[in-house]
Formats: structure tokens, C-alpha cells, sequence
């Protein structure tokens, strides 16, 4: 019988079966109540063959089909009966006491509905996806101008990755990144999990916001850590891994990834802003875009 310190620990694979592995061992070593969920969408590089003879333990559910990280998830939440649901990504490493910590830290505060730790990428250094602010029209301009770059320490142009706090301090955060996002069980309920209009990035925001929107807090925890191998499921080569995913996957995350920006403007925004605002928007979203399209297509052909 599973007790309120429970956590369900979800991951979504796709064609990411070295990560996986490396995720799962780094989860061995839990001290309180887990279960964890494996929700794989239709990998072709024996992924789901691995997690059903080297970890028995954990509940796999083969989508047959990329469902999109969104649906990937939410396949999830009917086995989701602890008082925690963590989303976890398998290019991750979880070190030794950080769930544990990051469940006493949520429960301090009724209000505090989610955190993140710090997430620190393979190569070194800080993921500055760790902490984000909300992608508004002023954000977003100084994030894609590379003005929170010029002035790094700004509260006025570094907002988007809260440059002008030191990496080292809890704080109360708009976005945690989706790598490692603690989340109480009632919150996702009340809020209805992911939206599934995203399939690939962006879901992490909108959820987010919807916490907020709540008045529930979200908090940058950096007493504690994981390791990202940031990107290896997108396609993203990284030492020590073999790289499984297709051309048309990446490109399809870059497609998706972009049309999340979109789909979360529409949603949360357009009402906000003025007309001729909303068209810069999304006249700077499509430049954007297809320039990522542009230099991909330029690097792999």
C-alpha cells in the first residue's frame, strides 16, 4: 500500500535506450516509497525490451506510437497514486538525496505546488533552462535579441534565465525546466495535466502558468542536483552515447518546438496584447523558425 511520501517518478522515452538505462540505475538508491513509470513512445532501438528484463520493477507503458511528450505523459496519470508526481527525462542523472530532499522542501508550504533542482549540464555548468520566466512579448524580445546575454545581471533584459540571481539561491520561479518537475499529485489533478496540443516542448511553460494561475508558487530548489545530457533526445550527440534518433525527428523537434511558442501565445496571451503586438509575435516566431530550419538543413546536407 502505497503511503502519502509516495512519489511517481514518469519518464517518456523515444529511441533513447542508453539514457535510459543510465536514468533508471541513478534511481536505485531512492529511500522512500517510489513507483516509477516508463512511458515509451514507440521506440525502434529496444528500449522497452531493456526496461522489461533489467528493471521489472518498473511499470512500462508501450505507446507503440510517438505519442508527443504531452500525450506521453498523461498516459501516465491513471498509475499516478502517490502524493508527488515527478516528471523526469531519461537523458537525466539523478544524484543520490536530491528526490528525497526536493519532497521534504514541497511539503514545507500548502501553497507550493512545484520545484525544480538545479540541473547541471554534462559538459559543466548550469542548464539555464533550469529557471525561466514567462516567454511575454518584452521577454521573449530580450531573450531572442541576445540582450539577457549582453547584460547577463540585468533584472530589466536578463529576465528570462533570473540572471540577476545567483544560481546558488532558492527563489520562487515562473518555469521550472521540464528535465525534473516535482509536482503535488491534487495540483496536476485540479489543473488537468498537460495540455496535448503541444507534442514537443512548450508543455512545460503551459503548465506552469496554469499552476500559477492557481496562485500556487513554484521554487528553484538548488540545494540539490541532477545531471542533463540536455538534448540527446532530440538527437543531440553527447559523449558516451549512441545517437538513435532520425533526421526527421530532429527536424520535427525543431518544427515542434517553434509551433509551441505559438500555441502558447494563442492560449495565454492574445487577449493580452495589442493587435499589432500579437503580429510582431508571431511574424518573429516564423523568422525564427525557419531560420533554425534553415541552418539544420545547411549543417546535415
Amino acid at each position: 500500500m502505497e503511503t502519502q511520501l509516495t512519489v511517481v517518478i514518469v519518464i517518456v522515452t523515444f529511441n533513447v535506450k542508453e539514457l535510459t538505462r543510465n536514468c533508471l540505475n541513478s534511481l536505485k538508491n531512492l529511500t522512500i516509497p517510489a513507483k516509477i513509470i516508463v512511458s515509451d513512445n514507440g521506440s525502434s532501438d529496444g528500449t522497452v525490451e531493456m526496461v522489461k528484463k533489467e528493471f521489472p520493477n518498473v511499470l512500462l507503458l508501450d505507446n507503440k506510437y510517438n505519442l508527443g511528450f504531452a500525450k506521453g505523459n498523461n498516459r501516465a496519470r491513471k498509475y499516478c497514486k502517490g502524493k508527488y508526481v515527478l516528471i523526469l527525462n531519461p537523458d537525466t542523472v539523478v544524484e543520490k538525496g536530491t528526490i528525497e530532499e526536493c519532497v521534504k522542501y514541497i511539503k514545507r508550504d500548502e501553497k507550493l505546488g512545484a520545484l525544480t533542482c538545479k540541473i547541471e549540464l554534462w559538459s559543466g555548468g548550469l542548464d539555464k533552462d533550469s529557471r525561466r520566466s514567462f516567454p511575454t512579448p518584452w521577454v521573449a524580445l530580450t531573450h531572442f535579441s541576445f540582450l539577457d546575454r549582453v547584460f547577463p545581471k540585468s533584472k530589466l533584459f536578463a529576465r528570462y534565465w533570473y540572471g540577476f540571481i545567483s544560481k546558488d539561491e532558492i527563489h520562487e520561479i515562473d518555469v521550472p525546466q521540464g528535465a525534473f518537475f516535482l509536482v503535488k499529485k491534487e495540483v496536476m489533478d485540479k489543473i488537468g495535466w498537460y495540455d496535448e496540443d503541444y507534442f514537443l516542448d512548450g508543455e512545460d511553460i503551459d503548465i506552469a502558468y496554469r499552476i500559477k494561475q492557481l496562485d500556487y508558487k513554484i521554487i528553484y530548489y538548488p540545494k540539490v542536483k541532477i545531471i542533463h545530457y540536455k538534448g540527446a533526445s532530440k538527437g543531440k550527440k553527447v559523449s558516451g552515447f549512441q545517437n538513435t534518433i532520425s533526421p526527421q525527428t530532429r527536424k520535427q523537434a525543431i518544427s515542434s518546438g517553434m509551433d509551441s511558442m505559438k500555441i502558447f501565445y494563442k492560449k495565454h496571451f492574445l487577449k493580452k496584447y495589442p493587435w499589432l503586438v500579437s503580429k510582431l509575435v508571431f511574424s518573429g516566431i516564423g523568422i525564427i523558425k525557419t531560420i533554425r530550419l534553415l541552418k539544420y538543413n545547411i549543417a546535415h546536407n
